[in-house]
């Protein structure tokens, strides 16, 4: 599990971000806390903030992060296919409207737990870079029964120390270690099991963005795992559908043959629904289903594989096409202990202010980002906020009347459309 995400010089963030999912000592939904190690930890995340307020810039941030430990073994190095991978490396992107910070390193961490490991390990794992190379990177564990951390390895430019990994496999990594290489990822690489278990923390978990047209387009053809063979796996997606819209009953998958291409695989889907005949079947292609049903589409295969492994699922803009009872649903899902066995978590950002209630979250599970004068945007939990008099927020406010009216901050600083008067 997720216990901490910190992050600092990110595109809009100049300063230090941390999403925190450690439970603050407040009362209500107890229930929602996950007690495993010797942390406290909730299963939910919601943002809220005004447009451009920065919001996706923390799914970017987790993004970058895993992008680098999982492929950063490629970058660098003397070899033909150099610039080919130069091309293709991912530069990091500082905060940009300030002459110290765009010159200055971007540093990412995280503080998890291994679910996979029953001695319940906690791992705290960052990294410093610039546009040029890694200058910092560092790898401690600490054990259930432990209460400080101990060091792993530690880097910091040329200078590496290592005290959990044997010295051959140390010396074959400081051999094969360019500048821009993360150790994690070319160790991973290396198969030197305690950084490839870090690397593989970081696949297990899923980010999705429905906050940009090609990657709508390009998760509504994703298929989930083995849904072309196994009716099973279809019906169990039928099931899925009934919870929201019981009008699909089947599914038929037609290969699409590319005779340029044999090895392509491509398939036609059609949904089966019913109709006032109950002896007939109306058929249509998937791709002509409503915006609504292809989202929820597109998030199964995310879903359950989070579900599956006790991943993270990050979701931005996760209220976009669907109704606020689906949204709901889907949130109640990851809360429920008897389904999300596997202490899976979801991060989301959202404007559905429906879900901003007291019923539902608690307060150190709902966080704001708001943008100051000078562009920098800010991220902060309704558990840490204080009001005007220095108070914090009671449990049994109005969350969704004080978010509206500015209490808590980050929403737009609205003007009217004076622009659209006669003259």
């Amino acid at each position: 599990m997720l216990i901490q995400f910190n992050f600092k010089n990110f595109k809009s963030f100049k300063n230090d971000v941390s999403l925190d999912l450690s439970a603050t000592r407040i009362t209500e939904h107890n229930d929602h806390i996950v007690s495993i190690s010797n942390d406290k930890l909730l299963k939910v995340a919601a943002i809220y903030g005004a447009n451009a307020s920065g919001k996706s810039n923390i799914f970017e941030a987790f993004r970058y992060m895993s992008y680098y430990v999982s492929e950063s073994f490629k970058f660098g190095g003397e070899n033909s296919n150099k610039k080919k991978i130069e091309s293709a490396h991912e530069k990091v992107t500082p905060f940009l409207f300030n002459s110290k910070s765009k010159n200055s390193e971007t540093t990412f961490e995280v503080f998890f737990i291994d679910g996979s490991d029953t001695k319940e390990k906690s791992y705290q794992y960052g990294f410093s870079l610039n546009k040029e190379e890694v200058l910092e990177e560092w790898l401690f564990y600490k054990t259930k029964s432990s209460r400080e951390y101990k060091t792993i390895f530690y880097r910091k430019g040329k200078d590496i120390e290592f005290f959990g990994i044997l010295k051959r496999s140390a010396d074959n990594i400081k051999v094969a270690l360019e500048k821009e290489t993360l150790i994690v990822s070319l160790g991973a690489k290396l198969k030197i099991t305690v950084l490839r278990l870090v690397r593989d923390w970081f696949n297990n978990n899923e980010i999705v963005s429905y906050g940009y047209p090609e990657e709508n387009l390009f998760r509504s053809y994703m298929l989930p795992k083995d849904f072309v063979t196994n009716v099973d796996v279809q019906n169990k997606i039928i099931e899925y559908f009934s919870t929201f819209d019981n009008s699909i009953k089947g599914f038929s998958v037609e290969k699409v043959v590319d005779d340029n291409n044999k090895e392509n695989r491509r398939y036609r889907i059609a949904a089966h629904h019913k109709m006032n005949n109950p002896n007939e079947i109306g058929t249509i292609p998937l791709n002509e289903e409503s915006g609504g049903t292809l989202k929820m589409f597109s998030l199964y295969p995310s879903i359950q594989e989070v579900i599956n492994n006790g991943g993270v699922l990050f979701v931005d803009e996760l209220n976009s096409k669907l109704h606020p009872l689906l949204v709901r649903n889907i949130i109640m899902l990851f809360l429920d202990s008897t389904i999300n066995t596997h202490n899976a978590q979801l991060i989301f950002t959202t404007h559905d202010i429906w879900q901003l209630s007291n019923d539902l979250l608690r307060r150190d599970e709902i966080w704001f980002v708001e943008k100051d004068d000078y562009g920098i945007s800010l991220l902060y939990s309704l558990a840490d906020f204080t009001d005007d008099n220095g108070s914090k927020i009671r449990k049994d406010e109005n969350y969704t009347k004080n978010y509206l009216t500015g209490k808590y901050g980050a929403i737009p600083k609205l003007k009217l459309f004076d622009i659209f008067k006669e003259e």
